[in-house]
């Protein structure tokens, strides 16, 4: 509540973002922390993980078919390729500063698609243990923040019309609550196009998930004894319950006041779980061992924000 709190009093800062933070600060206060570690850890983690899930199935209900299509094949390939090129870029970089294949593969997954969110969705096809989601999550929380502050103030140096920025945020920027706080800056024309653009990249998570689920199969092994493994499905049912979900938004039959209910649901789920993430990030182990992550982290940030403007000049030109 307390998130929603804030966000309500200061609307250019993300309810989901502040539930991180809340959650780290939860984490790191005398005697907030002990309960947060003691008694009040299994609900947390439970958090973490189902009520993501849950939040999850419900963002589907933002993505109408209708709408990305409405953007053109030649929107629907840029982004796309920007999507693949900044997973790629983001795992290549998060290894050449030395971050394991699994923390490397949440962040390209977070920074690329929709934030905290697809790295709850891939954690969970690649039965990545829940503390191995803490640092990702804090790093695409941390640049996705950044975004909020810095890119409304590249609009004027680079001379950028309210469409083309609009498109940037949607191509570039993590979590949608933070597409919504930086394009708003720019008026409804950049808010209108970043949704659509954001929302298509979010769209990407389904096809994205049951790669990483079928290759989760494909490197299953058999037990010692002979006996056949229990192999996990190629796309979890949460995730076909998003797209669902988009399915039955693109229909037009889910009346405004049942998709408001819905997003309402989606950013309590979702928050909730935000909070549960942020409860395990301890900053003292952070800084002693996150200092080659923050670093991979900034330069994928860059990067993803480079190739997000090039699309952005071609998408809304």
């Amino acid at each position: 509540m307390a998130a929603f709190l804030v966000h309500a009093v200061v609307p250019a800062l993300p309810a989901m973002t502040m539930a991180v933070v809340l959650g780290v600060l939860a984490a790191n206060l005398p005697l907030a922390g002990v309960w947060t570690a003691g008694r009040a850890r299994p609900g947390l983690d439970f958090a973490g993980k189902h009520l993501m899930r849950g939040g999850i199935v419900l963002l589907g209900l933002k993505v109408s078919v209708m709408d990305v299509l409405g953007l053109g094949w030649l929107s629907l390939v840029l982004i796309t390729g920007v999507v693949a090129a900044s997973f790629g870029g983001t795992y290549l970089i998060s290894r050449l500063f030395r971050l394991p294949p699994v923390t490397a593969l949440l962040v390209a997954t977070g920074f690329s698609i929709c934030g905290a969110s697809a790295i709850g969705a891939i954690a969970a096809v690649r039965r990545i243990r829940h503390v191995d989601t803490v640092l990702p999550v804090a790093l695409v929380t941390l640049c996705g923040t950044l975004a909020i502050g810095v890119l409304p103030l590249l609009v004027h140096p680079l001379q950028l019309t309210a469409p083309v920025f609009g498109a940037w945020t949607g191509a570039s920027v993590h979590d949608v609550g933070q597409v919504v706080a930086t394009a708003q800056t720019a008026g409804t024309a950049a808010l209108g196009i970043a949704v659509v653009v954001k929302l298509t990249r979010v769209l990407l998570l389904a096809p994205v998930a049951a790669m990483a689920g079928t290759h989760q199969r494909l490197a299953v092994r058999p037990d010692s004894d002979g006996a056949d493994p229990k192999l996990p499905p190629v796309v979890p049912l949460f995730v076909l319950g998003f797209v669902a979900m988009a399915g039955l938004r693109s229909t037009g039959w889910v009346s405004g006041e049942w998709l408001e209910a819905g997003a309402v649901l989606q950013d309590v789920l979702l928050g909730a779980a935000l909070f549960g993430l942020g409860s395990a990030v301890r900053i003292r182990t952070l800084l002693l061992t996150g200092g080659r992550a923050l670093l991979a982290a900034l330069a994928s940030w860059l990067l993803i924000a480079a190739l997000g403007l090039a699309a952005a000049l071609l998408i809304a030109r």
